[in-house]
């Protein structure tokens, strides 16, 4: 993979040093420390792994409460600090954040409804790209507001866990509304629950309008059954292949999901057979519509489930968090992200028992990861996908100094081929460092290093502003010198010695090897 690696970065003489450094980094990352350091070569391991790799507050925070501290502060979700000011002001100014998902949905309709009786052609056209453009618009937000988190976020192993949990129970942008719920999705759907139990993370999703309408399920309804969300929440959520159900598991899953649905928003009142009625679900924009409903008796997973409306769904995610083939796929693709593309067995089966042991708390799972000594032997060995090594660098190179502009993020996993809700197919985004490693990809890194190191960007240039910013991160700070510096591998050391100036030196030290795995 790491040969791979190098063979990008031959095109120009700027590239070589690259070259030489990927040749010459056969062993892991932070073996062979010279000199002191403030932190161990296990704190360094671990802390690299806890959070979106380091910044000055985070390895402060380590300092400051030792290991055993933090992680229960974070855990528990009582992290100390809170997000900037600006960056805060920055997120909650964004209409995708601020409005209400019923409101943003409730504007789409009316806005549809007018273009709809408009007599021109012409006027329909312009309209619907006008309305087209308010939705990419929305999309954007939504994808700039979770990377600013994901970079100030002052719970870095929350907020490895919501990118982590959004890309498992992945949506995508330009299916239908979606792109008009994605803050929703983010703020109100994920990030509340992915410290809490499994259970009330997985009914979150089944009740978002993104995740009902992106897998179809708004429209799974008695007479005209839809079986994608079902089976890809058994797949793909929850009990992964091979994991012994069958079609007809799948099958019966549709029925008992149907009338699993999204509320209307035009304001207009229902009615309901007043039989039915009294069946009614709703939450938000979720909705429970009894009338769509197939009320026949299931047989689910070797259980019966008699046809009584929403309590069905209910039963059926009962049957499915609890067993054990969901503990253990839950946990192997956590410790696939957080330690290894393949994780060492003993991990994953001690993860799944205390997954079953706890009723699925997922606290209680990431506590056992991060407690391993294998979480701490991985280290140096995997490979940051994009999303990773965008927001680590950042945090890195301006480290906690607030943008002004979130945009110059979401171009860049555009342009490293992992956007933020852009994967078209509901598997997510792979984990693995293999998918991540070609050619084209560590040119782009090159590119983006360059960017970010040489300050030609516009993360402190406000939207729409003519001014920009100048000036370029210092990399050489006491952070670096006391956490970096002492475990460099001897090719990033030759090739580092080999830049021209700070803005060169900058650019091939978050291009190294040393900063593209953790």
């Amino acid at each position: 993979m790491r040969r791979t690696l190098v063979t990008a970065l031959s095109m120009t003489a700027a590239r070589r040093w690259l070259k030489a450094a990927w040749l010459l980094l056969l062993a892991p990352m932070l073996a062979g420390a010279r000199g002191p350091a403030r932190l161990g070569a296990d704190d360094m391991a671990w802390l690299r792994r806890d959070g979106f790799d380091l910044d000055s507050a985070s390895a402060a925070e380590y300092r400051s409460l030792g290991r055993e501290r933090l992680l229960d502060a974070q855990l528990a979700d009582r992290a100390p600090g809170q997000l900037p000011p600006a960056i805060a002001q920055l997120i909650h100014g964004f209409e995708a954040i601020d409005a209400p998902a019923t409101q943003l949905l409730g504007t789409l309709q009316a806005e549809q409804q007018r273009i709809k009786e408009l007599p021109d052609k012409p006027d329909k056209a312009a309209a619907n790209k006008a309305l087209q453009a308010h939705g990419n618009q929305l999309a954007q937000q939504a994808q700039q507001a979770e990377l600013l988190q994901a970079v100030y976020g002052p719970n870095q192993l929350k907020e490895q866990l919501v990118w982590f949990w959004l890309n498992h129970f992945s949506v995508y942008a330009a299916k239908g509304r979606v792109r008009w719920e994605l803050a929703d999705y983010v703020q109100n759907t994920v990030r509340p629950h992915v410290l809490g139990r499994f259970r009330d993370l997985l009914m979150a999703t089944l009740e978002s309008p993104a995740m009902l309408e992106y897998l179809d399920n708004a429209q799974n309804a008695k007479g005209h059954v839809n079986e994608n969300y079902a089976r890809e929440l058994m797949e793909l959520h929850t009990l992964g292949v091979n994991s012994g159900y069958t079609q007809q598991d799948v099958q019966q899953l549709a029925l008992i999901l149907t009338g699993v649905g999204i509320a209307p928003v035009d304001g207009k009142p229902q009615r309901f057979n007043p039989k039915l009625a009294p069946l009614v679900v709703r939450n938000g924009l979720f909705e429970f519509n009894p009338q769509r409903h197939d009320f026949s008796d299931k047989t689910f997973l070797g259980h019966t489930i008699h046809g009584s409306g929403f309590d069905e769904v209910n039963q059926a995610i009962d049957i499915i968090v609890r067993q054990p083939a969901c503990a253990h796929f839950v946990s192997q693709r956590l410790a696939e992200y957080f330690v290894a593309d393949q994780p060492p067995k003993a991990l994953v089966d001690k993860m799944a028992r205390t997954f079953l042991r706890s009723d699925g708390d997922l606290a209680k799972v990431m506590r056992t990861l991060f407690e391993s000594r294998e979480l701490v032997a991985a280290a140096g060995g995997k490979f940051k996908d994009p999303t990773q090594f965008v927001v680590s660098s950042v945090r890195l190179a301006y480290d906690g100094k607030p943008f002004a502009n979130a945009m110059p993020l979401v171009y860049w996993l555009n342009q490293l081929d992992e956007p933020l809700f852009g994967r078209i197919t509901p598997d997510g985004w792979p984990l693995d460092g293999d998918s991540w490693t070609s050619s084209g990809q560590m040119e782009k890194r090159f590119d983006i290093a360059n960017a970010i190191g040489t300050g030609n960007n516009q993360l402190f240039t406000p939207a729409g502003s003519t001014s920009r910013e100048a000036g370029f991160p210092m990399l050489s700070t006491r952070l670096y010198y006391d956490t970096i510096e002492p475990r460099l591998s001897k090719a990033a050391r030759t090739a580092l010695a080999q830049a021209n100036s700070q803005q060169e030196w900058n650019t091939y030290l978050l291009s190294s090897p040393d900063l593209n795995y953790r």
